[in-house]
């Protein structure tokens, strides 16, 4: 991302503050959101922007995904120490 720095009126500021605010989103993101829907290229076409409540739902969904593969496997049946006594044991017996 690239950083901006501009200047705005202070009801625009009031406004963009609010507008976050409700919406539980950065200031910056309604700025890139306000761009995003402009008329791109004069094709007459605004760029689509994302659902917020679509996209936070779509955010839960793959943490959840990621937090079920973090889960600790079922249990073995058999432990690091238990495989090296095998060996030992196959050692010795010869």
């Amino acid at each position: 991302m690239i950083r901006k720095q501009v200047y705005i009126e202070e009801h625009h500021d009031r406004m963009l503050k609010r507008r976050a605010r409700q919406r539980g989103v950065t200031e910056a993101e309604i700025i890139r959101h306000a761009l995003d829907t402009i008329e791109i290229g004069g094709s007459g076409r605004a760029r689509q922007t994302p659902d917020p409540v679509a996209a936070r739902k779509a955010v839960a969904f793959m943490r959840s995904l990621r937090a079920g593969r973090r889960r600790a496997p079922t249990s073995r049946g058999w432990t690091r120490e238990s495989l090296y006594q095998d060996r030992i044991d196959r050692w010795t017996k010869s």
